[in-house]
């Protein structure tokens, strides 16, 4: 969302589902593991309209499980803490790109339950320096082909991302972005308060306290179904023969006498592996706190909510950073509407009342007709928040600990892109190009990538 959760076809859809019960499909087609196990259980079940008619004939009852529910082996290759979107898309890749397939995700609760599944779902990658538009573009980018990569239907739903401008500081902020990211390559476009109107037309440009000047919109923004990429990510992953291992909570990450990592503590025993990637979110500095690595994260609880579900009236994401407030309409007709962060640091998933309150007042003059809806349902996610606002992607101190974090509210529209390079990162033990800049060491360095402005919301 540009949200903790972030960053689906919404960007905060509804509250996380409930843990999806899945069997060993392994065992039922013949114990086939490796490369044998990847083409005959991901091509044997692949979703099609094919498929689905042939299914029918048959009342359904054919289907296999998505992905197994397996016990921890003694050792792996590389051990994931955390199977979140960016956790499972890291596995994903690792198994893919670089043919790592002896590969752990291990999460404490159920696969999607943090941040992944309590976010608002929006895509974009307006970000301002050519750093954060890089690795944001690179997201957008395989966003655009996820569903076919993953034989998932993620529903990916360009409609565009607009963010109003409502005084001459905005205006002159948002027309910065749209000529910084034309010479990125990243689209962007300025809008009058007309074509803001004519481009929304439930929005109220005039009476307001702050009345909408103009907006920067972008239209290969959207939003993707937040559970949709979890669950696809996890079912590919899964298929490449990696373990994804639910309800194991990691206790400590053990090192040898050389400082290098050797495996985690858990609560299911001790799982060995020369590599570990950390991918916790808000819970990040914990897991890196038990490998001695202090980092510069501060974590806050975020919140959302939806309204009760109406037929088709908002057509895009609309983001107002002056009035904070954000909101789209999500597949089932509810509005998705995001807040800021509370002030204080928190490892609550539940947060302060007034937040979601001046929301609410700012939907409200954004678009009057939106009064007389219902709220349905509020939620909170953790977000963890680097002093520059930008992510870290990157190799520690410690050998064979790398660590994912820092995404303050944009991590769920960086997920694949994030996965893709983080997969890099591991595998190679250096970084991929797009991720170079994010380093640990930038803080001590003063290489600053300060989006804490730039980002176009409130962090």
């Amino acid at each position: 969302m540009s949200h903790p959760f972030n960053g689906s076809a919404q960007k905060m859809l509804a509250c996380p589902p409930p843990p999806v019960q899945h069997g060993d499909y392994r065992a039922q087609s013949g114990g086939h593991s490796g490369q044998d196990h990847d083409m005959q259980t991901f091509s044997g079940q692949r979703f099609s309209g094919f498929q689905l008619l042939r299914r029918a004939f048959g009342g359904h009852k054919g289907w296999q499980p998505q992905w197994r529910t397996p016990e921890p082996k003694a050792e792996y290759d590389v051990i994931i803490v955390g199977a979140g979107g960016h956790g499972l898309a890291c596995a994903y890749y690792l198994a893919k790109e670089h043919g790592i397939s002896n590969v752990a995700v291990i999460e404490r609760g159920w696969l999607g339950g943090g941040n992944t599944g309590r976010n608002t779902t929006i895509v974009r990658s307006n970000y301002l320096f050519d750093e954060s538009a890089g690795l944001y573009e690179h997201a957008v980018k395989l966003w655009e082909g996820l569903s076919q990569d993953l034989n998932y239907n993620v529903m990916y739903s360009a409609r565009g991302v607009l963010m109003l401008a409502h005084n001459h500081h905005d205006v002159q902020s948002f027309k910065r972005h749209v000529h910084s990211n034309r010479l990125n390559g990243v689209d962007n476009e300025w809008l009058s308060a007309e074509e803001v109107k004519a481009f929304c037309p439930p929005l109220n440009i005039t009476s307001m306290r702050y009345p909408i000047l103009g907006g920067a919109l972008q239209r290969r923004g959207g939003t993707a179904r937040h559970d949709a990429v979890a669950w696809g990510f996890a079912r590919a992953a899964d298929a490449r023969g990696v373990d994804i291992i639910q309800n194991c909570e990691v206790t400590g990450i053990r090192r040898g006498p050389a400082g290098a990592v050797e495996g985690v503590e858990t609560s299911r025993g001790f799982i060995r592996a020369k590599k570990i990637g950390v991918s916790a979110a808000g819970h990040s500095s914990v897991v890196m706190a038990m490998a001695g690595v202090r980092m510069p994260l501060e974590s806050f609880p975020l919140q959302a909510l939806v309204s009760e579900p109406v037929k088709p009236a908002f057509p895009t994401v609309v983001m107002s950073n002056t009035i904070h407030a954000y909101i789209s309409q999500s597949d089932k007709g509810e509005m998705v509407i995001g807040a800021g962060t509370d002030a204080y640091t928190s490892y609550s998933q539940r947060g302060a009342l007034h937040v979601t309150t001046h929301t609410l007042d700012a939907i409200c003059e954004l678009v009057p007709q939106f009064r007389r809806l219902r709220m349905l349902r509020n939620w909170g996610g953790i977000v963890d928040v680097t002093p520059d606002r930008s992510p870290i992607i990157a190799k520690t101190p410690v050998p064979g600990l790398y660590v994912n974090c820092g995404w303050g509210t944009g991590g769920f529209k960086a997920t694949p892109g994030s996965g893709h390079v983080f997969a890099h990162t591991i595998a190679r033990d250096e970084p991929h190009a797009i991720n170079a800049p994010f380093t640990i060491e930038r803080f001590r360095d003063g290489l600053l990538i300060d989006e804490a402005a730039a980002a176009a919301v409130a962090h």
